[in-house]
């Protein structure tokens, strides 16, 4: 059962499709709540039109929608599809982006019910045509700017923060993936880490000799005694009250020493530091993409291609620069 969306509201084919992607195909919870929540927002926008409502929000929030049947999924035309993208965008303000993540549910749904379960005659949207989102490079921290980052720690907890940090910089993990990692996760004989990435795979990464000396330090100084409970025995890291610390906390003390070295309010995250690893290894460690693509734990390339355009982008950007760049030619 989904954490925080009701699915007891939902149609009974809307519920078997989510779970045939979270059995068939491992998508992680978050993905499975979002494409509940798109296709419940679809399904509010189709109902609410028959009732000749203006707007899904004059549905109550617990409107319930699990007697749409068969019938109804095989009435649904592209039209009708198109109709909705046209709301998000010009209604709810929607970006490119989370417009294409609802076609993306849209089209599992119905590819489910006509292709594989072959519960409706035919797949209504299989030609559905939505603008892609433009990619913008990841923003990251320089060479220099890292090292300040981990010049700033300080306080109390230093060596856990410099440890934290340095995972980051070095190892590109996700946030989620750090807050979960655990003691028995480090092999200090052959100096990897197991990480469990999304959709709870896991991958292997190696441990440099700045990620190990920073690990140990940290040990030296993590508490054993008095901690809250088995989880928080198991965790690498701890927070202040000895429990495993959490996503917020880690978020804090990111922004606290960006801060210091002043680069708050400028659109930097603790996710940025993920890409300031992937930027730093493609650009400086000679690393190959498809290397690239098992450290960070991605599932397609392309995703990991965006890293190969940065520095074809700091080259178009010199040379637009060049003080000659406004000549005109006389003849």
């Amino acid at each position: 059962m989904l954490p925080y969306l009701n699915r007891k509201l939902l149609p009974d084919l809307v519920n078997e499709f989510i779970d045939d992607l979270s059995v068939a195909k491992d998508r992680s919870e978050a993905t499975l709540n979002e494409y509940a929540s798109d296709i419940r927002l679809f399904l509010r926008f189709m109902v609410s039109k028959k009732m000749n409502y203006d707007s899904p929000n004059e549905l109550p929030d617990d409107f319930d929608l699990s007697y749409l049947d068969c019938e109804f999924f095989n009435n649904v035309t592209l039209k009708d599809v198109n109709n909705f993208l046209t709301y998000c965008k010009n209604d709810r303000k929607i970006e490119a982006s989370g417009r294409m993540r609802k076609a993306s549910a849209l089209r599992g749904l119905f590819k489910y019910l006509s292709v594989k379960m072959h519960y409706i005659d035919s797949n209504p949207i299989e030609m559905l045509e939505v603008a892609s989102s433009k990619k913008s490079l990841p923003r990251y921290l320089t060479l220099e700017q890292s090292i300040d980052l981990l010049n700033a720690v300080d306080g109390k907890d230093k060596a856990r923060d410099y440890c934290i940090l340095t995972l980051f910089l070095n190892c590109g993990l996700r946030l989620a993936e750090l807050v979960s990692l655990n003691i028995s996760d480090i092999n200090f004989d052959n100096n990897t880490m197991i990480v469990t990435g999304k959709g709870n795979k896991e991958r292997m990464i190696y441990l440099n000799r700045a990620c190990v000396l920073a690990i140990n330090a940290y040990l030296r100084e993590r508490p054993h005694d008095g901690l809250a409970d088995d989880d928080a025995r198991k965790a690498l890291f701890l927070s202040r009250l000895n429990k495993r610390i959490g996503r917020q906390a880690v978020q804090q003390m990111v922004y606290k020493y960006l801060k210091a070295i002043g680069l708050d309010g400028q659109h930097y995250s603790v996710h940025k530091l993920r890409h300031t690893a992937a930027t730093l290894m493609y650009k400086h460690g000679d690393v190959d993409v498809l290397l690239l693509k098992e450290v960070l734990g991605h599932e397609n390339l392309s995703t990991t291609e965006i890293y190969t355009h940065i520095e074809n982008e700091q080259i178009k950007d010199a040379i637009s620069h060049n003080p000659l760049s406004k000549e005109k030619p006389t003849v």
